[in-house]
C-alpha cells in the first residue's frame, strides 16, 4: 500500500484522462515524493491510486520513459532517473570516472575483441589510423553501463604497435587509463564530431531503448601529443541519460 503525499492524489475526473494522469505524475516526480534512483509506482498502483485504466497507466509511463523522466529497467521495474551522465567536450574523462562521479557503478561488456590487418578495415578508418595495408589493428566493442543500465555502444580501432600487449581484460576499465598510466602513453587530444541519430537496431537492441530513439553518435580519432593517431571510434549514446557540454570563455563581444 502506497502511504506517501495520499493528499494530493485524487480520482481524474476531466477528460483527455492521459493528459490529465500525465500532469498527475509530473507533480508527484517535482514534489520530491521519490528520489532519483527509486523505484515508481507501477501500472497498478497507478491504475488504483488515480482510479484510471491500466492500459492507461501503462501508456502514460512508456510516455514519461521516453521523455526521460523515468527509466525502465527489463525485469525489475520503472524508476525515477537518475542524475544525466556529462559529456564534457573540452577534455578527455573515461566513462568509468564520469559514472563514479555521478554516483553511478560502471561496468563493461567486451562484445568483441579481434586483431586483424588494416587492409581489412573500412578505407576511412585505415586513412585516420595512417596504418598501410600489412600493418596490424585491434577492434574492440564494448557496452558500457551504469547501475547495469545500458548507455553507450562504443565500437574503436587502435594500431596494434601502440600497445602490442593489449587483452580482453584490460578493457573492462578505461583503456584511457590502460594507455597513459600502463603504457606511459601521452594522449594529446581528439578530434571529435557528434551528430543526433535515431538509434537503430542493433544499437536499440543492446542499448535497451526502441528502435528509433533518439540518441548520439560520436565519430573521433584520438592522437598522442606527438601527433600519431592512436583510436578512431564510433560510439553511440542513448539520448535519455547523456547530455554533451561544452563552455566557451566570452569573447568579451557579442557576434551577431
Amino acid at each position: 500500500m502506497i502511504h506517501r503525499n495520499q493528499s494530493i492524489s485524487k480520482p481524474l475526473v476531466r477528460e483527455p484522462l492521459y493528459q490529465q494522469l500525465h500532469e498527475a505524475l509530473h507533480e508527484l516526480l517535482r514534489s520530491g515524493s521519490f528520489a532519483r534512483g527509486e523505484r515508481f509506482l507501477t501500472e497498478r498502483q497507478i491504475s488504483e491510486r488515480f482510479g484510471v485504466s491500466r492500459p492507461t497507466a501503462n501508456k502514460v509511463l512508456s510516455g514519461l520513459v521516453s521523455e526521460g523522466s523515468l527509466e525502465f529497467r527489463k525485469g525489475v521495474g520503472t524508476f525515477v532517473r537518475g542524475a544525466l551522465l556529462d559529456y564534457d567536450m573540452q577534455s578527455l574523462v573515461s566513462f568509468t570516472r564520469k559514472a563514479k562521479q555521478a554516483g553511478k557503478r560502471p561496468s563493461t561488456t567486451v562484445l568483441a575483441f579481434q586483431k586483424a590487418l588494416a587492409a581489412s578495415l573500412p578505407p576511412d578508418i585505415m586513412t585516420a589510423l595512417d596504418l598501410t595495408e600489412n600493418e596490424p589493428v585491434f577492434y574492440m566493442e564494448r557496452l558500457r553501463l551504469a547501475d547495469g543500465l545500458p548507455m553507450i555502444h562504443e565500437r574503436r580501432w587502435v594500431p596494434a604497435t601502440l600497445c602490442p600487449d593489449l587483452k580482453q581484460r584490460d578493457l573492462l576499465g578505461s583503456i584511457y587509463t590502460y594507455w597513459s598510466e600502463r603504457l606511459g602513453l601521452a594522449i594529446g587530444g581528439a578530434d571529435q564530431l557528434i551528430r543526433a541519430v535515431n538509434i537503430r537496431a542493433p544499437d536499440s537492441k543492446l542499448l535497451g531503448v526502441r528502435s528509433g530513439a533518439a540518441g548520439f553518435l560520436l565519430s573521433a580519432t584520438g592522437c598522442l601529443t606527438d601527433g600519431r593517431p592512436l583510436w578512431v571510434e564510433r560510439t553511440t549514446y542513448r539520448g535519455d541519460v547523456y547530455e554533451f557540454h561544452h563552455q566557451r570563455p566570452a569573447s568579451g563581444r557579442l557576434v551577431q
